[in-house]
């Protein structure tokens, strides 16, 4: 293989610093064709493995290499209606591309990059559609409800999909930011899906606005829940009702879908001068990114392990760095500093690693040493929780939908089926592996599969 991987044009990193415009451009026409030329083709190809939808990466590069990239979209399609989503903001490191044989001594092929080109540069075909006279609601407008909505509507059941948000895509449009994901691509991707007769209804709270119970007394078949999990998780220190702290859920919910980032947003953001973000994830990255953006000085990520055990991508890390955002790595948060109110500073532990944990990551241990850092602003991105109203609410109904001791819905893991018959559960609500986007859209799939075969 003489072909050297392609690289898509990012844009310089002190001019994306003041700007919520894509980092990362497309590669040129001439660019896919040599990165497409580089995939070998394998009988057994271990990046379909690794993807969680099973795209038929192989067949899909064949068609580009063809010069047929409409044949390309459609076979993406066939198993993902989300192509311009995920070639931009799926983990491919970890999955197809971490499977592709040419990584083994050199560079993946560039799958990543490739999927999202088809995705922008050809259109979804309309479906034939046979209605079955079934209907399917479907609780939450995200990866997980989008797949399976896509797939249900296919198989001809009237698919209504129910939003708590004013605005459709779940975490997609709340959480992550437009550099990373530009909204028009988003809303193309919906808008597919309306176009197949899907209904969308925004601001509706399962759980207030209507119950599963009320849902299953108007006729739906099915339910598949997919709300997501967007209770934060917090650190439980002193100080952490300051104001001045913010979860990272609420910050970029803020930013992204209701423009505090702006001056005249009716739900402006304080925007101080130093910033903390406590933890090491892709959102993290993303909090951190964005508060460069909306005018922070001077930005911190705070982690308690050592940069090798990061959890985000390394292409946000990098960015991340690139963008003037100082890593602080082996620092345990202990207390928030308080003055009139306000965040007036941190305090830190000093960490060191010691044996794996669960995770199979170094546990930090203390040190005893403590470092105080002058930051006006925390923002904490350690993860979420599920949101608990739906649960209670068919508690209260007397509908025994069984979660786990943290509040998750369980399921079935090959069928997403809850405790109760004909209701489905997928994506962070009832996780099963990896919580990202490619896999809660793999758990739509399996959603929507097994509601299919049982309406049949």
């Amino acid at each position: 293989m003489t072909t050297e991987r392609q690289r898509v044009k990012e844009q310089d990193k002190i001019q994306r610093r003041s700007n919520f415009d894509a980092v990362e451009s497309n590669l040129t026409p001439e660019q896919v064709k040599l990165e497409a030329s580089r995939c070998l083709h394998c009988k057994n190809p271990k990046c379909v493995q690794g993807c969680p939808v099973n795209i038929q990466i192989p067949d899909f590069i064949e068609a580009i290499k063809n010069d047929d990239l409409q044949k390309a979209g459609d076979i993406i399609r066939q198993t993902s209606m989300l192509p311009s989503v995920c070639g931009r903001v799926c983990p491919q490191e970890r999955q197809c591309e971490g499977n592709c044989v040419l990584g083994i001594r050199g560079e993946a092929v560039s799958i990543g990059a490739l999927e999202r080109y088809v995705g922008d540069n050809t259109k979804a075909q309309k479906p034939e559609i046979k209605p079955t006279g079934k209907k399917v609601a479907i609780v939450g407008s995200g990866c997980a409800g989008i797949t399976a909505a896509a797939d249900l509507r296919k198989a001809g059941h009237e698919v209504v999909v129910f939003e708590a948000l004013h605005k459709l895509g779940g975490v997609l449009r709340y959480g992550i930011p437009p550099f990373r994901l530009p909204r028009t691509f988003l809303d193309r991707e919906i808008s597919n899906l309306k176009d197949m007769g899907v209904e969308f209804n925004t601001n509706v709270i399962v759980g207030k606005s209507i119950t599963l119970k009320q849902l299953q007394e108007d006729g739906f078949d099915a339910i598949f829940i997919c709300s997501g999990a967007g209770l934060p998780k917090m650190m439980h220190i002193k100080g952490e009702n300051l104001n001045g702290v913010y979860s990272a859920n609420e910050f970029l919910t803020r930013v992204n879908l209701m423009g505090a980032g702006k001056n005249d947003s009716a739900t402006p953001l304080r925007v101080g001068k130093k910033v903390a973000v406590i933890g090491g994830g892709n959102v993290a990255m993303d909090a951190a990114r964005t508060a460069v953006r909306v005018g922070f000085e001077e930005v911190y990520i705070m982690y308690r392990r050592t940069e090798k055990e990061l959890p985000a991508r390394l292409e946000e890390i990098r960015h991340a760095k690139e963008e003037g955002i100082v890593f602080k790595f082996l620092h345990a948060p202990v207390e928030i500093l308080d003055k009139d109110g306000y965040v007036d500073g941190m305090k830190f532990e000093k960490m060191e690693l010691g044996e794996p944990d669960a995770s199979g990551r170094c546990r930090p241990v203390g040190t005893g040493e403590y470092v105080t850092e002058d930051v006006d602003t925390v923002i904490v991105a350690l993860g979420t929780d599920p949101n608990p109203i739906i649960q209670r609410s068919a508690q209260w109904d007397g509908l025994d939908l069984a979660t786990d001791k943290k509040g998750y819905i369980t399921v079935d893991p090959d069928t997403r089926l809850t405790s109760i018959p004909c209701i489905f559960a997928g994506g962070d609500v009832a996780p099963v592996g990896e919580s990202n986007a490619i896999n809660a859209m793999g758990a739509g799939k399996k959603a929507a599969k097994a509601i299919n075969e049982m309406l049949k």
